[in-house]
């Protein structure tokens, strides 16, 4: 199982590296520079705004789905269109959820129009998301990996038309952003549904209550987990824009390192993509899981260490060269999104197992005490420390999030030495941080090849301490490779 899992995560990583940050750095920071001071921060509020009710959009029903599928491949053909009826008619609640509390919470009549497309979207992607766990959960998971960057893919396509060719050029406008992410979600969604479409003897709509109700029933744990998660990792950027009297302005700012969070996070939401079916299929097969805990966390665990002490010592200037508005200030703001990117990693390996061990009770009260730590720090500090102390206060969320989800685990589970793991990793980030106080104080060379050599130093001192093994990875990609 560890072979097939390496081999899917190259392959997943590969085509995800090719087309992701292109879309996050090429397109959509291009539209932030684009755009006045400001329309990207209510953007990014209104989005973050629309995503805190997702539980209803989805109501756990893609964890459920992915982890029921992969376990009993059979029911394919009963859930599908019983779910699809289940998600529209959860949809249209959505739709309403949204506009009665964006009335509440006090946005004007300007925000409604983008914000109805925001939330149209959102439906859209949790749509994309509910097709691909059905394909993922039936094992295709390259067929997956692919529709993971199909709709990013047109995205590229579309905004580059937008932003860069004469007959548009100077005159892009965040609306029209918006429009582009419905055209390509759409186009994702049709394309994903024919493809499971061919995997079902025969598609059947029937509008039954008691099944309906009996689909709710056992997706309402993962709907509270969706809800609890949602909120505590996206409300900052909400109540930044509400609390402060420059919200906007302060909310692009926090945007704007986020972006490299986003960016950096696609890889551990990748990684549990991929496990929740593996580790599911373990389960149920009475597999040990300890060995391949380990390996995906020794692995992202490592790159993010390395990562977060490049970012340590050239946080300026990196948001400086990405950004017009890029300074100390929003390096800072950087920093401590980095700092939480390690916890965040092992919280994607971690708390998927125990969602495939079906352990949501005890996760949902991790999640809600997180949720209530979160809220009063970003009450506390926001006022004060603006987007910092909303960073702040998430990178603090994370860890508090990762501890409780080992602990947890090592009650319930056998999920391998993590011990050893984390001393491993105590290790890795004092070379690394050394190594890269050298790097910065005496090589003359410009900055860029500085935090270059500190992520290399920290990549080679993960091959020494033995949290990646260089040959077994190429080893199984050659292997991967002929399969």
């Amino acid at each position: 199982m560890k072979r097939e899992f390496l081999i899917n995560i190259v392959f997943l990583l590969a085509v995800n590296l090719l087309i992701k940050p292109f879309y996050l750095f090429g397109i959509d920071r291009t539209v932030q520079n684009t755009v006045p001071m400001g329309d990207y921060g209510l953007y990014f509020a209104l989005f973050n705004f629309t995503f805190l009710f997702q539980i209803i959009n989805d109501f756990g029903i893609q964890n459920f789905n992915n982890r029921n599928i992969a376990q009993h491949r059979h029911l394919l053909d009963k859930y599908f269109p019983n779910i699809l009826i289940l998600k529209g008619l959860l949809g249209l609640i959505y739709l309403s959820a949204v506009f009665i509390m964006a009335w509440l919470a006090g946005y004007g009549n300007q925000a409604f129009p983008i914000l109805a497309i925001i939330a149209v979207n959102q439906m859209l992607s949790s749509l994309v998301l509910f097709f691909r766990s059905n394909i993922s959960g039936l094992g295709k998971y390259r067929l997956d990996s692919l529709f993971s960057i199909t709709d990013r893919l047109l995205l590229i396509v579309i905004c580059g038309i937008l932003l860069w060719t004469p007959a548009f050029r100077g005159q892009f406008r965040i609306e029209w952003f918006v429009w582009s992410q419905t055209a390509a979600l759409g186009a994702t969604a049709a394309l994903a549904y024919w493809v499971i479409r061919g995997q079902i003897s025969r598609l059947r709509f029937r509008f039954r209550w008691p099944f309906l109700l009996l689909l709710l029933r056992r997706s309402a744990p993962y709907a509270l987990a969706v809800l609890l998660t949602s909120i505590y990792n996206r409300i900052d950027g909400v109540m930044i824009e509400r609390l402060l009297p420059d919200g906007e302005i302060e909310a692009d700012l926090y945007a704007s390192a986020f972006r490299l969070f986003e960016a950096s996070n696609m890889i551990g939401f990748l990684f549990a993509g991929l496990l929740l079916p593996i580790f599911s299929g373990m389960i149920q097969r009475g597999e040990a899981t300890g060995s391949l805990v380990q390996m995906s966390f020794r692995l992202i665990g490592a790159a993010a260490l390395a990562l977060f002490c490049g970012m340590f010592f050239y946080r300026t200037e990196v948001m400086v060269a990405l950004y017009d508005s890029g300074s100390v200030y929003s390096g800072r703001v950087l920093l401590y999104l980095m700092g939480g990117f390690f916890a965040v990693c092992g919280t994607y390996i971690f708390g998927t197992l125990l969602v495939a061990n079906g352990s949501l009770r005890q996760l949902n009260y991790i999640f809600a005490g997180s949720l209530m730590f979160n809220v009063a720090l970003n009450l506390l500090l926001i006022p004060t420390y603006k987007a910092e102390g909303a960073a702040i206060a998430t990178c603090l969320t994370q860890f508090g999030v990762l501890a409780c989800e080992l602990i947890l685990a090592h009650r319930l589970m056998e999920p391998g030495n993590t011990p050893n793991t984390l001393f491993r990793f105590a290790a890795l980030l004092a070379l690394a941080f050394f190594t890269g106080f050298l790097i910065h104080s005496y090589l003359d060379v410009s900055w860029l090849w500085r935090f270059l050599a500190t992520l290399a130093a920290g990549g080679a001192y993960a091959l020494g301490l033995r949290l990646v093994s260089f040959h077994n990875l190429i080893r199984l990609g050659k292997e991967g490779s002929k399969g």
